[in-house]
């Protein structure tokens, strides 16, 4: 644990939260700054900064409350649409340096929009970065 993380200290109940999942490796509370009804953050109750440290084992965790928390959504809300987000580093608009994974619920019309206009300029250089990829 990290004690000077946000995250740490909601998972040790120094924080109050809204928490709709815990077991002894994850826990799942709703956002405190949602972007739509039901966006919950899915967390490591241990500390890892991002997707480049975290073990796979707890990454593996986190996907299946991940589809856990989806389904029941499903199934209790009639939500079929959905985004899962990761932010890793500052640049990549990380904002709370412990893994999380935003589970978004998405509805018709919301006005959410995480995807960037498209750039051919990208594309001409797939080629490039594939080779490269795959040194």
């Amino acid at each position: 644990m990290n004690k000077d993380c946000l995250f740490c200290k909601i998972i040790n109940n120094e924080i109050k939260s809204y928490t709709i999942y815990e077991d002894d490796y994850v826990k799942a509370f709703l956002d405190a700054f949602p972007v739509s009804l039901g966006h919950v953050l899915i967390v490591p109750k241990k500390h890892y900064e991002n997707i480049y440290d975290i073990d796979e084992e707890y990454l593996s965790r986190i996907i299946k409350i991940a589809k856990k928390i989806a389904l029941k959504y499903k199934k209790v809300f009639g939500i079929n649409n959905l985004q899962l987000v990761h932010s890793a580093g500052k640049d990549g608009q990380q904002e709370i340096f412990h893994f999380h994974l935003h589970l978004i619920p998405r509805h018709k019309d919301d006005g959410i929009n995480i995807v960037q206009k498209k750039s051919p300029e990208l594309v001409e250089k797939y080629n490039e970065f594939i080779n490269n990829f795959k040194k």
